[in-house]
């Protein structure tokens, strides 16, 4: 394997993983060898991975290349990991090595300046969390019937990476509100620190101190030095003031996505992702007026889900006159969940007018939207024209 160890060596900046499988006959090794880059506090470093009697052991390798000469002699396939492409070395039982290339449809179809892109999660990829969450095996394979779950993370990780593939910056803050369990703001970290190469910080913040206690315990098992998670609610605690790039609420329930969201906008948070749960607030309240909602407020599921669309048009409005670009988005398929809709936003402007149209509508229909009020309460009665 010595033109593996070679493309290896030649490649280090950009080859993230190595696997070593198919060992030859009469040799005690594991069955499967990992190699892997890991971000840590003072920069990138080396771990070998293997399983010993169902354990998981893991070690920090100071010279990956060494490691490599010693070790890939042993197996017959080396794979070598590298955004977008797999390169495989396999060598046959009369000892010829045939070297594979397996790049990416969406890569190829893209060329080489868009190769970060095809960066997303893939089966094979060593992510603990997707393992906890049973989406992978042990051995980091796609659970056959958690492929759908499988297809939702990596169209997240689309979304993500369309709305900053020309972020500027090599270290990105993080604020995730209502993380709960917190297994997607585990992907954001994992997405940013090991696919992307950025320094990263992440804070999340839940109102179960049992969850919180348990997510920092997830974030030490797995090595995510960066991540952090407090106890808070975002409705009325002082929260934190060091600079953030990006705010991400996933089903933060009902008015805690108004208060997060005008969190964001107060501070001008440049990158906002929320996907709204549990819209009660204008359900409650909200009646006929004489007007042309009137026809969707007759039957209780309409005026669910019309109450919720209502919301969200507000909240996406509310940002648009804040200086934000607004994209609604379809987060995954109906049919996967009803909680389907992503606001993404983008500050690139300045902020106008409160729209008047938002209050008049309130009036007539006699509900009240928390986040409209906070922003008038915060920048005065000025409701626009």
């Amino acid at each position: 394997m010595e033109d593996a160890i070679r493309e290896f060596t030649s490649g280090q900046d950009e080859i993230f993983r190595v696997v070593l499988s198919l060992p030859d006959r009469g040799t005690d090794v594991p069955a499967r060898f990992l190699l892997e880059k890991v971000q840590g506090k003072e920069g990138d470093f080396w771990q070998s991975e293997q399983t010993e009697k169902a354990k998981v052991i893991r070690k920090t390798v100071p010279d990956p290349a060494a490691f490599l000469r010693e070790n890939a002699p042993l197996y017959r396939q080396t794979d070598l990991f590298s955004p977008g492409v797999q390169v495989s070395y396999r060598r046959s039982k009369k000892g010829k090595v045939t070297r594979l290339v397996n790049q990416s449809s969406a890569a190829r179809a893209r060329g080489a300046h868009d190769r970060e892109k095809a960066a997303l999660i893939r089966e094979g990829d060593r992510a603990p969390f997707l393992v906890d969450l049973g989406i992978f095996t042990k051995e980091y394979k796609v659970v056959r019937s958690m492929n759908d779950k499988f297809r939702q993370i990596n169209r997240y990780l689309e979304l993500l990476d369309d709305a900053l593939k020309h972020f500027p910056k090599e270290e990105i803050s993080i604020l995730d509100f209502g993380c709960g369990k917190s297994y997607l703001t585990f992907l954001v970290y994992y997405y940013f620190s090991v696919l992307k190469k950025k320094r990263v910080t992440v804070l999340g913040y839940d109102l179960k101190e049992d969850v919180v206690a348990r997510c920092n315990e997830l974030a030490k098992a797995y090595g995510y030095h960066g991540m952090e998670f407090i106890v808070a609610d975002v409705s009325r605690d002082v929260l934190t003031d060091r600079p953030v790039d990006l705010v991400i609420t996933l089903h933060a329930c009902d008015t805690a996505t108004d208060y997060a969201l005008f969190y964001a906008m107060k501070r001008e948070i440049p990158y906002l992702f929320s996907v709204p749960c549990c819209q009660h607030e204008v359900n409650r309240t909200i009646q006929r007026g004489g007007g042309d909602l009137d026809l969707l407020l007759g039957h209780g599921l309409f005026k669910e889900r019309t109450s919720a669309l209502l919301t969200d048009a507000f909240r996406a409005r509310i940002l648009e006159s804040r200086g934000y670009r607004v994209d609604v988005l379809e987060f995954v398929d109906f049919s996967h969940s009803p909680k389907n809709l992503m606001l993404r936003a983008k500050k690139t402007g300045k902020g106008g007018a409160l729209p008047a149209e938002l209050f008049e509508l309130e009036r007539r229909y006699g509900f009240r939207q928390t986040l409209l009020h906070l922003m008038e309460e915060e920048y005065g009665t000025k409701r626009g024209t």
